[in-house]
């Protein structure tokens, strides 16, 4: 008895207090506990970052000497790192290029640690590629491939280097350079028939991997079961940029860079000012520029105060968007938001595909990308 008396009262105090509200708040569910909705948030933002720390530059140029397999027009590009080889002494001349990529690099990773190697021998690069992934540990390790001074890579996965003399082309096996990169890594090729790696790269990582199960498979049996060896890099994350396709040539265009992939992945300003002026012949629409002007625009890639931070502020939103708009969402935000230097490099690769497909010329990447050289955000 005493408690139905106790709970009337209750509900008279609330009708006491129920009738000084306004009519429309003395509904239910205005007195109701709020829950929210039970639904998974998702974020577009990354939980994993990653870092590319080491860089390895191998140019092999041997300026001076053509390499059997490929005949050069006359006259032919010659501009590498936007330096004539020609101009001075070979070997300072290999000194300067080398010196120029690194700074090209530099301007979009500075942090990074860069190591080159110039017309190296085969143990030259294996030094440079352990040396580096053991520094790097789990973070990303970049390797760019200057192949303009020797053959095209084969068919049987191979790049070339040279001996101690510069006497003969030495064969590197791309599966002997996945062991020494390790995981996770980036590899940038400009060389013709570039295409022919990024192909033979998968079949070796399905090959490494199965080498691995063998060999853990004979491991557990002499250990009884009781111990695993350590988990393989995973090759297949591994990411490539290859300046062409297979059995494609690099243009020789005179006034284009010997190195335009490079020229595109590292001053994209540059090289897209000047494929604009030679594209536009009449210069119509911006008469009074001149290739020899494009070269005089004031400021800095990283102040857009300047005409030159502007001019890359804009090419940059250009290409995010382009991006954005035609890759799927987890390939945007692993090649475009994961890491800075892979991000910037990808931007950069998209006008690669643009300008050198205007030289019958196909940049390859993987993981490839759809096709983004006719996007009307170039307009």
């Amino acid at each position: 008895m005493a408690g139905s008396e106790l709970k009337d009262d209750e509900d008279e105090d609330t009708k006491t207090t129920d009738w000084q509200y306004p009519l429309a708040f003395t509904c239910k569910r205005h007195n109701e506990a709020i829950e929210g909705g039970n639904t998974i948030t998702q974020t577009w933002r990354m939980k994993e970052r990653m870092k590319t720390v080491s860089v390895a530059l191998v140019i092999c140029l041997n300026v001076g000497v053509d390499p059997p397999d490929i005949m050069k027009t006359t006259p032919c590009a010659r501009l590498e790192c936007w330096i004539d080889p020609l101009a001075m002494p070979s070997q300072k001349a290999l000194e300067a290029i080398g010196a120029n990529l690194q700074k090209q690099y530099e301007r979009w990773q500075p942090r990074a640690r860069y190591k080159q190697t110039l017309d190296p021998t085969v143990e030259e690069v294996k030094k440079l590629c352990t040396s580096l992934r053991r520094n790097a540990k789990e973070e990303r390790v970049l390797f760019h491939y200057n192949g303009h001074g020797v053959p095209k890579p084969t068919t049987n996965g191979e790049i070339w280097v040279f001996n101690r003399m510069y006497t003969q082309y030495i064969p590197l096996s791309i599966f002997d350079l996945q062991t020494w990169m390790g995981a996770p890594s980036i590899y940038v090729y400009d060389c013709s028939n570039a295409g022919v790696i990024v192909d033979l790269f998968k079949q070796f990582a399905e090959q490494q991997e199965k080498d691995y199960e063998q060999l853990n498979s004979q491991y557990r049996q002499s250990q009884q079961g009781l111990h695993m060896l350590p988990p393989p890099p995973n090759f297949r994350n591994c990411i490539q940029l290859a300046a062409c396709s297979a059995d494609q040539i690099l243009p020789m265009n005179p006034d284009l860079p010997a190195d335009i992939f490079t020229s595109c992945l590292t001053t994209p300003i540059k090289i897209a000012l000047r494929w604009f002026v030679m594209q536009n012949n009449n210069n119509s629409l911006v008469p009074k520029v001149t290739l020899d002007s494009i070269d005089k625009i004031p400021g800095q890639l990283n102040d857009r105060r300047t005409m030159l931070g502007e001019l890359n502020w804009i090419f940059t939103a250009i290409t995010d968007t382009i991006a954005w708009n035609t890759l799927p969402r987890e390939l945007f935000q692993k090649l475009f938001r994961q890491d800075l230097l892979v991000a910037s490099l990808f931007r950069n690769f998209l006008l690669a595909e643009r300008i050198m497909r205007s030289y019958d010329c196909t940049p390859v990447s993987s993981p490839a990308l759809p096709p983004t050289y006719q996007h009307p955000m170039w307009q």
